[in-house]
């Protein structure tokens, strides 16, 4: 029996992934205010509002496949969300600019009884970011919906990070190693 794919993620680049991964898929929303405990440990936010994005979809049968996604970027232990202004998006570059930081990116999968989340971790190093790059970068490319305000696929990680270790595709928005993984074994 060949199930449906459901990606609850409104992210065009995990969208693109999926399809570059050869999956048909229906595009769903999650309806959820993403929250986390203050207390959370930062390596722990991905696969909870991953699985709190799950957990939003009232019922997932056994002929679907309901995947949610979350992406974090942790610097010195601080999680970096989605800028909320160009101005905190500017600061949060200037943050990350010559330094090593996490992006932590979760994935979790529904269907049926099956509920299981797996996260992937991935260390980007930055090159000194000029406040003249930071701000040509925001205005241009307006990362407001990217943790950590910058994509790795755009002109900053084309320009300014130096090294990576862990996946690309972590670092894009979806860990496609773990996400092949747990499919080929549901399909």
């Amino acid at each position: 029996m060949k199930k449906k794919i459901l990606l609850a993620s409104g992210s065009a680049r995990r969208k693109e992934l999926m399809t570059q991964l050869g999956y048909e898929f229906e595009v769903v929303t999650a309806d959820c205010d993403e929250l986390y405990p203050e207390d959370l440990p930062a390596d722990q936010v991905a696969p909870f509002l991953s699985e709190l994005k799950a957990k939003s979809f009232a019922a997932v049968g056994a002929d679907e496949i309901l995947i949610t996604a979350d992406t974090v970027v942790v610097l010195d232990r601080q999680v970096l969300g989605k800028p909320r202004s160009r101005e905190e998006a500017l600061m949060m570059l200037q943050s990350l600019s010559g330094k090593m930081h996490q992006v932590y990116t979760a994935i979790t999968i529904r269907s049926g009884e099956i509920f299981t989340t797996e996260v992937d971790v991935a260390n980007v190093f930055f090159d000194t970011i000029t406040e003249e790059e930071a701000t040509m970068y925001v205005d241009r490319y307006q990362p407001m919906d990217k943790a950590g305000s910058y994509g790795i696929q755009e002109w900053l990680g084309m320009a300014r990070i130096t090294r990576i270790e862990g996946s690309f595709y972590t670092i894009m928005g979806l860990p496609t190693h773990l996400l092949y993984k747990t499919l080929q074994k549901l399909m």
